[in-house]
């Protein structure tokens, strides 16, 4: 008993952590595992809206791994993802959001059970009056981390 409480912490801690109302939209699965018997490799979607930029809501795709140790929540999944954002309404930039070169992180997901996730740094381009998303990995790889990025212009 006490090994399955142990399982259900670890898989709890596994869960992707996330922005406000994150919602899968949907996945396709790119490689079947261990003939069918666990959940296959997959991309997986995701939308998110930003909580201080009302009328902009934000898509993430993101490789999830399968098998057995992607359905327990121990396996690392690929540092690679896609990300788009756009205007879902009128866009309004509440006066609590961080201005400045650093940004505000507005979307977080694990993408291991220990130091690496996926991020979401809102960025306020008062110049070419937009607001910039950029999702970048924890993971170097090869010296820079992977990243994308996504533009909203303020009309």
């Amino acid at each position: 008993m006490r090994h399955l409480a142990a399982l259900a912490a670890v898989m709890l801690t596994a869960l992707p952590a996330a922005a406000q109302e994150t919602k899968e939209i949907g996945h396709v699965n790119t490689a079947l595992t261990n003939l069918g018997l666990t959940r296959s490799h997959r991309v997986v979607v995701e939308r998110f809206e930003d909580p201080k930029v009302r009328g902009v809501s934000c898509w993430i795709s993101q490789a999830r791994t399968g098998g057995l140790s992607g359905m327990v929540g121990l396996a690392e999944d690929p540092a690679r993802f896609g990300l788009t954002c756009a205007a879902t309404g009128p866009v309004q930039v509440g006066a609590e959001a961080r201005r400045g070169e650093r940004g505000e992180r507005v979307y977080e997901s694990d993408t291991s059970l220990f130091f690496k996730e996926t991020r979401v740094h809102r960025f306020i381009d008062e110049e070419r009056n937009a607001v910039v998303y950029l999702a970048w990995s924890t993971r170097l790889v090869e010296g820079s981390p992977h990243n994308a990025v996504a533009v909203v212009p303020i009309r």
